[in-house]
């Protein structure tokens, strides 16, 4: 079983995220996908959570199919919303019982429509931590958020909570950025906290400016003036990938430079732009 921790003791992993689709077309879609990253190796590739638990089971069977189909070891997300204890023990029994061991524990977000709102018997991430390190021996990963979580009340107290959750955890990834002075600062404030658990940067190249908009401001991070000057420079829906593509690949180098423990790209579920960075970057391909 492929633990993400022992990745990165070894050296500097390279990994993605996905949504799980939610019909036949999504799914053959998604298979295109990565049958055309695997070739990049990548060190492992997660599977999100629906707000308030909403995609459970797409999420579980994804996680699934990559283990059984691929050879990329897969994370699964969890999160505390919407969940019960049993449930999740019964969840990770079906993990375990397939070979997988990598999961990102997550507070979550409630459903969109409160009426939808499930059980849950957790109310932060640490809960779901303290559970699953009491049910399996897991690599539990957690997210981090570079310029605070949208719910916290200011960035020191995001800090210190997030360094409790790292203590009892394996490593992080965190929600994506334009700036590289956030992740330095987040992994800066961290070792003045006494954590030096990796903390992977999360890549998400602005492939359209309307929709990263809308990602930024329910994630909490600053879409920069400099990042939507140039995006709006762009002379058609092309030039404007080929520029958020190019940002990414030069924030992703700046990342190396500074000693990053590796890279984990948003793909939304497409895969032509992680390829453009990692051939503009040099990485090894398989």
């Amino acid at each position: 079983m492929t633990r993400i921790a022992d990745l990165l003791a070894t050296g500097r992993t390279f990994s993605f995220e996905f949504s799980p689709p939610k019909s036949a077309d999504g799914s053959m879609s998604l298979g295109r996908t990565i049958a055309e990253l695997e070739p990049l190796a990548p060190s492992f590739v997660s599977v999100t959570y629906g707000a308030g638990g909403s995609t459970r089971e797409h999420t579980r069977d994804t996680v699934l199919w990559v283990q059984r189909e691929t050879s990329i070891p897969p994370m699964a997300h969890l999160t505390c919303v919407g969940h019960t204890r049993a449930e999740i023990a019964d969840i990770i029994a079906t993990y375990v019982d397939a070979g997988i061991v990598n999961v990102l524990a997550l507070a979550g977000d409630p459903p969109k429509n409160p009426a939808d709102a499930r059980p849950s018997d957790y109310t932060y991430a640490t809960d779901l931590i303290e559970h699953l390190r009491e049910i399996s021996d897991l690599c539990i990963g957690v997210a981090a958020h570079p310029e605070g979580h949208p719910r916290s009340p200011d960035l020191a107290t995001d800090r210190r909570l997030l360094a409790e959750k790292m203590k009892v955890s394996d490593f992080a990834t965190t929600q994506f950025f334009f700036d590289i002075e956030h992740y330095v600062s987040l992994v800066n404030d961290l070792a003045d906290l006494g954590v030096d658990t990796p903390v992977i940067p999360g890549i998400m190249p602005v492939t359209n400016i309307g929709q990263v908009e809308r990602m930024a401001e329910l994630s909490g991070a600053a879409f920069p003036d400099w990042l939507r000057a140039r995006l709006e420079a762009g002379t058609s829906p092309e030039h404007v990938r080929q520029i958020g593509v190019e940002a990414a690949t030069q924030l992703c180098a700046q990342l190396l430079e500074a000693g990053a423990p590796g890279l984990h790209f948003y793909t939304l579920n497409k895969s032509t732009a992680t390829r453009e960075i990692y051939a503009q970057l040099g990485l090894p391909v398989a």
